[in-house]
């Protein structure tokens, strides 16, 4: 008798407290990678055998494809941009470790859109933060318990759940919770890349993809300068809004009323006109300006 039938046996016969810890019985989301969750789960199984994440998830290598997923199931029904609520949505998840726009690598789902992280999360321990509203701009990535996550390309260490406030289970990479972008139409896209300077596509060990693209810091070209900008008076790109472009300086017509923007490149926000008082440098689209200090807040921008 093998080792692992010998530890089978030995968990069936304890008791029912005893079962519930050693034998994964605990409803709690796991917030640890595969790794721990497994450890946690007895045997780190699933019913079918193949490796488990908790809650009876099964951790299968290859693509949805690859596993004869059903069509218009897991990733391939879920509305682009939009959370995955219906119950067909939520049985399986892919993880592919994939190029997208200048981030490579970077974790894409099933349906091949680019998959983020928020640093206002927590990996160790595990816990997601984006609730109510900004899980409507920030769709998270979740699965329905005893559901299955494809590993294409991503170590199944890296891969765990975590049950977020609301008692769905968020998968994890790296510890940290992940999500997609309501503003990526079409996969491949990357519009949520430095959004706010915490927002980045998730690598597939957990750490920021494309580090030194546009918020993430010094290692990789930079992006180009913005010429144009849209100010939104709401967060999350809600109107009304305005238009700024040109060169160097401009002053906002409507200034300090601007919730939200959205820009392809760099720019520098102003809290005073003529491109005076606080500033600050943003890359791309920030879709809740009081993350950065600067709600109602811009009176001027500069570009180049």
């Amino acid at each position: 008798m093998s080792r692992k039938r010998t530890a089978v046996i030995v968990c069936v016969a304890t008791s029912g407290a005893l079962l519930l810890s050693a034998c994964g019985g605990d409803d709690k989301g796991s917030s640890a990678p595969a790794s721990s969750a497994a450890a946690a789960a007895g045997q780190g199984k699933s019913a079918d055998g193949s490796p488990s994440a908790g809650q009876g998830l099964s951790l299968l290598g290859g693509t949805a494809k690859a596993n004869n997923a059903p069509p218009r199931t897991g990733d391939w029904a879920n509305e682009p941009g939009k959370p995955a609520v219906k119950p067909e949505a939520q049985q399986w998840v892919q993880l592919s470790a994939s190029k997208a726009g200048a981030l490579n690598p970077v974790v894409v789902n099933g349906a091949g859109f680019t998959l983020y992280r928020f640093d206002k999360d927590t990996a160790d321990p595990s816990k997601s933060t984006c609730n109510g509203e900004c899980a409507s701009t920030w769709p998270p990535v979740v699965v329905a318990p005893g559901g299955k996550v494809f590993l294409d390309g991503v170590d199944r260490s890296k891969v765990g759940t975590v049950k977020r406030d609301d008692g769905t289970l968020q998968v994890t990479v790296g510890g940290w919770p992940v999500y997609r972008f309501s503003k990526d139409a079409k996969p491949g896209e990357t519009k949520g890349q430095g959004v706010g300077g915490t927002w980045f596509g998730v690598a597939p060990d957990g750490k920021k993809a494309g580090v030194g693209v546009g918020n993430t810091g010094s290692g990789s070209p930079q992006p180009k300068p913005a010429t144009s900008v849209v100010l939104f008076d709401d967060r999350n790109f809600g109107d009304p809004s305005q238009g700024l472009a040109g060169k160097g300086c401009q002053n906002v017509a409507r200034d300090n009323v601007a919730s939200s923007l959205q820009a392809q490149g760099s720019l520098k926000i102003w809290s005073e006109r003529n491109c005076t008082g606080k500033s600050k440098v943003v890359n791309g689209d920030v879709s809740d300006l009081a993350t950065i200090g600067f709600d109602n807040a811009i009176s001027s921008v500069f570009f180049g």
